[in-house]
């Protein structure tokens, strides 16, 4: 119908809208598209800062209030999307195949997935986050896909519950004219800080082993260039 022209899915980790003029992407999605979240423009013009508590990965704080998960999201959406933060414009691939646009609205979930991603790039190695994210992308395909009963799924969460073990700090996020953008972390204990810990043990490495390491680092990169040179010149 022209006044309601949008179908609309929601729940409590965000909203989606899709038809109406939102079917045509050269075309910017209006203002009534739009509930949870303040136009950024319009937005307050002062930022407002939350702090997220995590323990083991889940978020369980809010500046510095207790909160079971249900509450902690409600009141997230609410401030973050006060901010303007949440929006996204979509070209999504659809499993039957289809191409359409669709516009989401998610303040506490991009907030939360940005503050947890921050403090996993604080506690987790960089083997583990380069591996976590192929994980992440495997399993949010799976369960876009409908195959939540797939064995993958359970077998992907057992990594993701493994490292989640030393995810428990807090992040400090600015909500700001539809940003949300971590500003501070701390983890739980200094045996969490990767950060303090691989800073300390670099202090007591043998300085002068670095000339040694840098001339092998990139020994292959080095001896195809010399390669290409030869053939150039031959």
């Amino acid at each position: 119908v022209k006044d309601k022209p949008y179908s609309i899915d929601q729940n409590l980790w965000g909203r989606s809208v899709e038809c109406g003029p939102i079917d045509d992407p050269a075309f910017e999605p209006p203002e009534d598209a739009f509930e949870w979240t303040v136009q950024p423009e319009k937005a307050p013009n002062k930022p407002q800062y939350v702090t997220i508590g995590f323990n083991e990965g889940v978020p369980v704080a809010l500046s510095g209030r207790e909160m079971e998960a249900v509450k902690l999201i409600e009141e997230l959406n609410r401030l973050a999307g006060n901010h303007g933060v949440g929006r996204i414009d979509h070209m999504e691939d659809r499993t039957v195949g289809l191409k359409t646009r669709e516009v989401y609205e998610c303040p506490a979930a991009l907030t939360l997935i940005e503050a947890h991603r921050d403090l996993e790039k604080l506690t987790l190695t960089r083997s583990e986050l380069a591996f976590k994210h192929l994980v992440d992308l495997e399993w949010a395909w799976l369960v876009y896909s409908g195959l939540w009963v797939d064995p993958l799924r359970r077998e992907l969460e057992a990594f993701i519950e493994a490292s989640q073990k030393r995810v428990t700090g807090e992040v400090k996020v600015k909500l700001f004219k539809g940003n949300a953008a971590v500003v501070g972390r701390k983890a739980l204990t200094p045996a969490h800080d990767l950060s303090s810990t691989t800073r300390q043990l670099a202090e007591a490495l043998d300085q002068t082993l670095a000339k040694g390491f840098i001339e092998h680092w990139g020994l292959q990169a080095v001896a195809h260039r010399l390669e290409k040179a030869e053939e150039e010149t031959s």
